[in-house]
């Protein structure tokens, strides 16, 4: 599968869970181990030039999200402001030793 191929496919996916999420709205959504409604407690700690370190709030996420999953939208990310390998960085910064795949790092 060609690259281009390849990023539209996770730009699909990702607008599809998008959709998904507004539509499921108060049912609360789950996105690779993360309910929609609280992706963007860590929006801060991976957006901007100079992001503030994770929240407490943001990290107990990231201690439960499936990284294999997030790591398939790592191409997307950028779309959305979020900055990818700040986003797998949040492990490390929350103090968790969870892994991350290679393909991811």
């Amino acid at each position: 599968m060609g690259k281009v191929s390849e990023k539209l496919m996770v730009y699909c996916l990702v607008a599809i869970f998008v959709v998904i999420a507004m539509v499921e709205g108060a049912k609360g959504a789950t996105i690779c181990n993360i309910p929609s409604s609280r992706l963007n407690l860590c929006r801060p700690a991976v957006t901007g030039r100079y992001p503030p370190p994770p929240t407490k709030q943001c990290c107990l996420l990231i201690k439960h999200a499936d990284l294999n999953c997030l790591c398939n939208f790592k191409d997307a990310l950028p779309a959305f402001n979020i900055n990818p390998s700040r986003a797998f960085a949040l492990p490390k910064k929350c103090k968790y030793n969870l892994h991350i795949p290679p393909k991811c790092r």
